[in-house]
């Protein structure tokens, strides 16, 4: 089966940035388009980035875009977020996933999840 592990969370400053990444072991991820998700205390899961599979197009949920960048590197496995400009409003657990479905921004079309980075960013 698929695995996704993503790394790269903490605890941050209002202002400051952070790189997640995530890496997939067993399987090919080339095929899929990858998304990043984040959920907060109380709250549901919510899109925040996604990238098709060769890379070419990205997508962003309005309160991260201009300040979140997702790439990915298919020889690697590995998708990231590059998060930028970041606000108290983004803590969350964020994960990453494969897309199985046709809606890139609904968590229901994705098959696989990781297990979720914590990042933290103080006011």
């Amino acid at each position: 089966q698929v695995q996704l592990v993503e790394s790269g969370g903490g605890l941050v400053q209002a202002g400051g940035s952070l790189r997640l990444s995530c890496a997939a072991s067993i399987h090919t991820i080339s095929s899929y388009v990858m998304g990043w998700f984040r959920q907060a205390p109380g709250k549901e899961r919510e899109f925040v980035a996604a990238i098709s599979s060769t890379g070419g197009s990205t997508y962003y949920a309005d309160s991260v875009k201009g300040r979140f960048t997702i790439s990915r590197d298919n020889a690697k496995k590995s998708v990231y977020l590059q998060m930028n400009s970041l606000k108290p409003e983004d803590t969350a657990v964020y994960y990453c996933a494969r897309q199985a479905g046709v809606y890139y921004s609904r968590a229901s079309s994705y098959d696989y999840w990781g297990q979720g980075t914590q990042v933290t960013v103080s006011s």
